[in-house]
C-alpha cells in the first residue's frame, strides 16, 4: 500500500500487476485505480472469488493468479521492469527467485527470503549490487552509504533499531505484555510480522544477516544501536576513521522510491530534514532483556540452514503469540533453544530449505510443550 502511496505521486511510474495474500476485494479495487492487468492472490479460494466477482470491478480482461505459484509467476511477468518484493516470511523465497532468475532488478523488502535463502541468491548480486536495491530503511540507508568505496576499506556496519513498542518495559512486565501492546510502534507503521519482531529485536537479527548476504559484510563489523528517533537509518565506518551516515524522516516512501527507481533520485517524496532536528541519542541493545538481537550473529556463523531454520522458527512463534497461545518472551526463549541444539545443512536446494523449515516448525512445538 506504501508503494501504491508513492506511484500515485509519481507520474513516470505504471502498475503492471499487484499480489496479495487473501484480500481479494482490496486488490480488485487497486487494480481498477492503477490500470494494473494482472493480479494473483496466495489464496486459491482468494483467488476464485476475485475470478468470480472481478466483472463487477469493470475488470473483465483482468487475468487472475492463483496460489504461491501464481505469486512468483506474478513476479517474473515479461512487461515489468522492476518487483517490489514486500512477501513477509518463508513464502517470499520463491517469489524473489522468480523475479531474479526472469532479470528483473527488485526494490527487496521480504527480508525473511534473503535471510533463508541467502546461499542460493548471493551468486545474483555478484558484480551487479543494483539488481537487488533494498528498501527496508536500514539497508536502504547502507547500500546509499556504500555507493562508490571500496568494500574492502569498511570497517563497521551500524544497524539502528528504534527499540520498539516495549523498549522501557521492565523485564517483568515483558511476562505480561499483549498483543496489542506489542503492535504499538511508538515511530513505524509496518505489519504485524514485523512490529512483533521488532519489538523482541529478532528483526534486528534477521536484519544482520540481510546484510551480510546482500553486502557481503563479515558478522564481526556488523553492529546494532538503538537510535530511538528513527532519523539515522544506519552507518558505515570506514578504515581511516570516517562514518557516513543516511538521515532523513522516519517514512518508508523514501526507501521505497529510491528502490524502485535507483540510480536516479525523484523530487518531493518526503520532506527534509531540519537542522534543527534535535537531540539524536545512541544506546547499546540490552541484550538482557531482548537476547533476539543477538541471534542473528549466532545463526549467520552457524552458516548453511541455520538463518532459514532460525527465520522460520521466529515466524511460527509470533502466530502464536498474535494468536494468545504463547507469552512475548517465549519467543526468544524458544529461539535460544533452537539454535542451542541445531545442526545445520548446506544449501544446495529450495527442497533442502523446506525440509529445514518444517524440522524447525516441528522443533518449536516440541519446545513449547
Amino acid at each position: 500500500m506504501q508503494t501504491l502511496d508513492v506511484v500515485k505521486n509519481d507520474p513516470g511510474l505504471k502498475v503492471v500487476a499487484l499480489a496479495a495474500a487473501t484480500n481479494w476485494e482490496q486488490i480488485l479495487a487497486q487494480a481498477r485505480e492503477f490500470g494494473a492487468s494482472v493480479i494473483a492472490l496466495e489464496d486459491p479460494l482468494a483467488a476464485m472469488a476475485a475470478e468470480r466477482e472481478k466483472g463487477s470491478f469493470g475488470l473483465d480482461r483482468v487475468k487472475v493468479l492463483s496460489g504461491p505459484e501464481g505469486v512468483s509467476a506474478c513476479a517474473a511477468l515479461e512487461d515489468a521492469t522492476v518487483v517490489v518484493h514486500a512477501v513477509p516470511g518463508f513464502a517470499g523465497i520463491a517469489p524473489l527467485l522468480g523475479a531474479l532468475e526472469s532479470g528483473k532488478r527488485v526494490a527487496f523488502a521480504g527480508k525473511e527470503a534473503l535471510v533463508s535463502a541467502g546461499d542460493m541468491i548471493e551468486p545474483f548480486l555478484r558484480g551487479n549490487p543494483g539488481r537487488l536495491v533494498p528498501v527496508d530503511s536500514e539497508h536502504s540507508a547502507v547500500f546509499q552509504c556504500l555507493l562508490g568505496e571500496d568494500p574492502g576499506s569498511v570497517a563497521e556496519v551500524v544497524l539502528t533499531a528504534s527499540g520498539g513498542a516495549l523498549r522501557d518495559y521492565e523485564p517483568e512486565r515483558l511476562r505480561h505484555v499483549t498483543p496489542d501492546e506489542v503492535l504499538a510502534h511508538p515511530t513505524w507503521k509496518m505489519g504485524k510480522k514485523v512490529t512483533v519482531d521488532s519489538a523482541t529485536l529478532v528483526n534486528k537479527s534477521l536484519e544482520v544477516m540481510e546484510a551480510h548476504f546482500l553486502f557481503g559484510v563479515p558478522y564481526e563489523k556488523l553492529k546494532v544501536v538503538i537510535h530511538r528517533q528513527s532519523i539515522v537509518h544506519s552507518m558505515v565506518t570506514f578504515v581511516d576513521g570516517s562514518t557516513k551516515a543516511q538521515a532523513s524522516v522516519p517514512d518508508m516512501s523514501l526507501a521505497i522510491s529510491y528502490g524502485i527507481t535507483y540510480p536516479e533520485r525523484r523530487g518531493g517524496v518526503v520532506p527534509s530534514l531540519s537542522p534543527y532536528q534535535g537531540t539524536l541519542t545512541f544506546e547499546e541493545p540490552d541484550v538482557t532483556r531482548f537476547p533476539g538481537v543477538t541471534l542473528g550473529h549466532r545463526a549467520g556463523k552457524m552458516g548453511g540452514t541455520a538463518p532459514c531454520a532460525l527465520s522460520y522458527a521466529d515466524e511460527v512463534l509470533v502466530r502464536e503469540f498474535l494468536a494468545g497461545r504463547i507469552g512475548f518472551l517465549d519467543i526468544c526463549r524458544v529461539l535460544c533453544r533452537l539454535l542451542d541444539d541445531y545442526k545445520p545443512r548446506s544449501v544446495d536446494g529450495l527442497d533442502i530449505l523446506y525440509q529445514e523449515a518444517a524440522r524447525a516448525g516441528r522443533k518449536v512445538r516440541e519446545l513449547l510443550h
